[in-house]
């Protein structure tokens, strides 16, 4: 295997005028609020602090007001609560400062000698008002989704269809994302995609993604992030982009939680959360099990084309029922050590297992051809019983330390990361011709992995436009799968290990990286961020039972920028270049053969190389009055992506003891050239004041050309959703959802589209403290059908696949304790963004 190239090309002439204007004096900060009424340069700072513990309040509001009460400037405090106010002239003004939670107040006078007086108020306490959750009205509440200036944000704690579904039923609703019938996730038609929980990676998340989405349960989700373009400070994989779930954990002081419970014709779900807050101390728990139920049937069609005058014919029929079960489990704290320095520390366990049964008729026929007609020449039918047993288990552990400096904004953080997961699937069939039995087959696959990450980020404000960022990171991951199968030809030796189709697969990467990133402002409309990251690779693989091994070490430098312009305060435009890293994840490089089904068998490909991206993207964003537009054109390009391949071998080839037939085998490979050409659109806005709507569609066109195969495929697809939801009276609201993928195309065929709708009706009890609802999801279709397609010279192969989906569900929250807006906290996590994950569905 030889080692990647190191990647030095620069992004071109949007990194050349990025330089060139920073090269230009660093104009003064303007607010973002309304100009001064009053010419002048003076300037006014302060910080919003909470009065009963002395932490600061981020993101409140203030305003400068004249003696008319007329508002001359204004604006909103940063996450440490401090505030910058320029332009302001001579005279006597007052300070209005607000916060939900808190009661208003005003400083006056703030007096302005001069028209280039500089006035700092030092920390301005608001006052925190105390209420029970039923007396609770909130008079500001954020949008079901949000548009930002690096990312999208889909506030899942606020969409009541979202009560008793996974992780993977949220994320179909987020703007960007598709999550197939299989559970496997797409951003903008891209399996390449980073997930993180609460800012950080997991082993969990690593071995097989749609799995694992399937094990966090959705009610514990507070909001979901897209971000698109990311910058230096992330990790360079996910050349799609990353995806952060953000779990609930409130900053509320004294005891308070939440219970939620639900049912269902396909799951079940019992969950709470506890948190406690005192002065410099937080605590939070979650914990939840989720039992479930599925049930689907498959038909599929192989024609091989064997030669000028025989030709085969493969029929396999079969259902299958998943049963199984989940835990959830996470504690968290936080203490202030000092003012400026905080502690994090956080555990988070997930435990799941589940058994599929499924039974498979199998019917292979090859026919001859000659004289215009055909005739049978071989016909083997048997059919299969087969149990396969998964159970794996997850547990992260993170610690974070963070120290504010002397100047705002200025900080240090060090973190750090251990990631333990442990999975265990294995299979038994029983294979029946003419109703007897004649063959036994048994699985064993155990594989581990174990991650160790070393982190530490410093932001440096250099003056009021400019800010440097810089850090260094390791990442330390141990990878290891212990594979064997064991077969009963009923000669009465039992089952017995198969050497051929066993071994001991072990696999060490090291990870190095370094990164710096500027960020600074040209005028009051132009910002700019540009920055590299540099990342050294090392891996070492080993196949234990046969002795072989493979070593190789990579170095990519990856730069990024991002420019935007604020045309007017409500239309922004924002150009963006990145380079992108897709390291293959255990899923892709495992190299366990897995023959439950001996007419299609598939494996992973330990010799694979990252995949390397480059990305460009233009952004517009308006607000027009309760409206807001997002647009975006994107490219997305790599020149040695992951594909899977599936070809005709002898069956003797994975198979020794079957000499008479060929099989379908499936594996991946670095094949391709892989374009992606865009346009995306997300829309949201307030029909009436109890009315709103939002909405997202993705058009865009896929190329996929192998120059070492002769393949090529390419077309249009394109996928929407809505979202609306309405407020009755007397504590009722509703909400639809609505979501469509079209066809995909893949490099040997294509796969079908497939549609999912969902109504809920909520009921708030007790005071708003407790809440009823009842929500069906498919309740028109008694099943979604799902089809793969593909196509060569030599076979045409089609899967048809039903999933009984309509479901009805009822859930039940309930809400306790005493809300009062507790302190912010600074925030660092760590985030592994840097692996090509088991979303088991194709790449872009």
């Amino acid at each position: 295997m030889k080692p990647a190239p190191t990647l030095l090309r620069r992004p071109g002439c949007l990194l050349l005028l990025a330089t060139a204007l920073a090269a230009r004096p660093a104009l003064a900060q303007q607010s973002t609020a309304p100009a001064a009424t009053v010419k002048g340069s003076g300037r006014l700072s302060g910080t919003i602090t909470n009065a009963k513990t002395g932490q600061p309040v981020e993101f409140a509001n203030v305003g400068l007001l004249d003696a008319a009460g007329k508002i001359v400037n204004g604006g909103a405090c940063d996450d440490k609560g401090q505030f910058t106010l320029g332009n302001i002239g001579a005279g006597s003004y007052k300070l209005s400062v607000s916060f939900v939670g808190f009661q208003t107040r005003v400083v006056e006078p703030v007096v302005f000698a001069g028209p280039d007086a500089t006035v700092n108020l030092g920390a301005v306490a608001l006052t925190p008002t105390a209420q029970q959750l039923g007396e609770v009205k909130v008079v500001g509440e954020r949008e079901l989704v949000e548009s930002k200036v690096d990312r999208l944000v889909y506030n899942a704690d606020k969409d009541l269809t979202n009560a008793g579904g996974s992780a993977a039923d949220v994320l179909q609703k987020v703007p960007l994302l598709s999550v197939d019938l299989d559970g496997n996730l797409q951003m903008r038609g891209s399996g390449n995609i980073r997930v993180l929980v609460n800012g950080k990676p997991s082993t969990l998340l690593a071995s097989n993604l749609a799995e694992a989405l399937k094990q966090i349960p959705a009610d514990q989700i507070k909001s979901v992030e897209v971000i698109t373009s990311p910058s230096a400070k992330y990790d360079a994989e996910g050349t799609a982009g990353v995806v952060n779930i953000i779990l609930k954990k409130n900053n509320l002081e004294g005891f308070n939680g939440s219970t939620n419970a639900g049912i269902s014709n396909r799951n079940a779900f019992v969950s709470g959360s506890f948190n406690q807050r005192r002065d410099k101390l937080g605590l939070n728990f979650n914990l939840g099990t989720n039992p479930f139920y599925n049930l689907a049937r498959t038909v599929s069609r192989r024609s091989e084309f064997l030669s000028d005058t025989t030709q085969s014919q493969l029929l396999q029929q079969g259902r299958f029922t998943n049963l199984g079960i989940g835990f959830f489990a996470q504690a968290g704290l936080d203490y202030d050590l000092t003012p400026k320095d905080a502690l994090t520390l956080g555990v988070q366990g997930n435990v799941r297992g589940f058994s599929n049964d499924r039974t498979q008729a199998t019917s292979y026929d090859i026919f001859g051809q000659s004289a215009g007609s055909s005739r049978l020449l071989l016909r083997d039918a048997f059919d299969r019983d087969i149990l396969t047993k998964d159970r794996n288990q997850n547990l992260d552990v993170n610690f974070g330390y963070t120290r504010t400096l002397g100047k705002p904004k200025q900080e240090l953080s060090v973190l750090a990361l251990y990631s333990g997961f442990q999975g265990n699937s294995n299979y038994r069939l029983d294979q029946q011709r003419a109703e007897r039995l004649d063959y036994r087959e048994a699985s064993f696959n155990d594989n581990h992995n174990r991650e160790i990450t070393l982190q530490t980020d410093y932001v440096h404000p250099i003056d009021s436009t400019r800010t440097l960022e810089a850090g260094l990171k390791s990442i330390l991951r141990y990878v290891d799968s212990d594979y064997r199968i064991s077969a009963d030809s009923l000669d009465g030796r039992g089952l017995v290990t198969v050497p051929e189709r066993s071994n001991r697969f072990g696999y060490d990467q090291y990870v190095y990286a370094g990164y710096a990133s500027y960020g600074f402002q040209v005028g009051k409309k132009l910002s700019f961020k540009t920055g590299a990251r540099l990342e050294h690779t090392r891996i070492n693989g080993n196949f234990i039972s046969t002795g072989s091994s493979l070593e190789t070490d990579y170095t990519n430098l990856v730069p990024n920028l991002q420019a935007a312009w604020d045309v007017t305060p409500d239309h922004k435009l924002k150009l963006s270049y990145t380079r992108r890293v897709q390291r293959p994840g255990i899923f892709f490089l495992n190299p366990y053969i897995n023959t439950s089904d001996r007419r299609n068998i598939s494996s992973g490909n330990p010799g694979l190389d990252p995949e390397l991206t480059d990305s460009y993207e233009l952004g517009y964003n308006t607000f027009i009055k309760k409206s807001s537009v997002t647009v975006s054109a994107y490219w997305r390009q790599t020149n040695n992506a992951i594909e899977s391949l599936a070809r005709l071998v002898p069956g003797n080839q994975l198979l020794p003891t079957d000499d008479t037939t060929r099989v379908l085998y499936t594996t991946y490979l670095n094949l391709a050239r892989n374009a992606v050409y865009g346009l995306s659109a997300f829309g949201s806005t307030k029909l009436t004041p109890k009315w709103s709507l939002n909405g997202n569609v993705n058009f865009y066109y896929r190329s996929v050309r192998s120059a070492a195969l002769d393949l090529a495929n390419g077309g249009g697809m394109f996928n929407m959703n809505l979202n609306s939801s309405w407020q009755f009276e007397k504590g009722w609201s509703a909400q639809f959802f609505g979501f469509f993928n079209s066809r995909r195309v893949e490099l040997q065929g294509r796969s079908s589209g497939y549609r999912i709708y969902s109504l809920g009706v909520k009921k708030d009890l007790m005071d708003k403290k407790a809440s009823l609802t009842l929500m069906a999801v498919n309740p028109f279709n008694g099943q979604l059908a799902f089809r793969n397609e593909l196509e060569t010279e030599r076979f045409a192969y089609t899967n048809n696949s039903f999933f009984y989906n309509r479901q009805l569900r009822l859930t039940f929250n309930y809400r306790f304790g005493k809300l009062d807006n507790g302190p912010a906290r600074p925030k660092k996590s760590i985030r592994n963004d840097d692996q090509k994950q088991g979303d088991g569905g194709g790449n872009g």
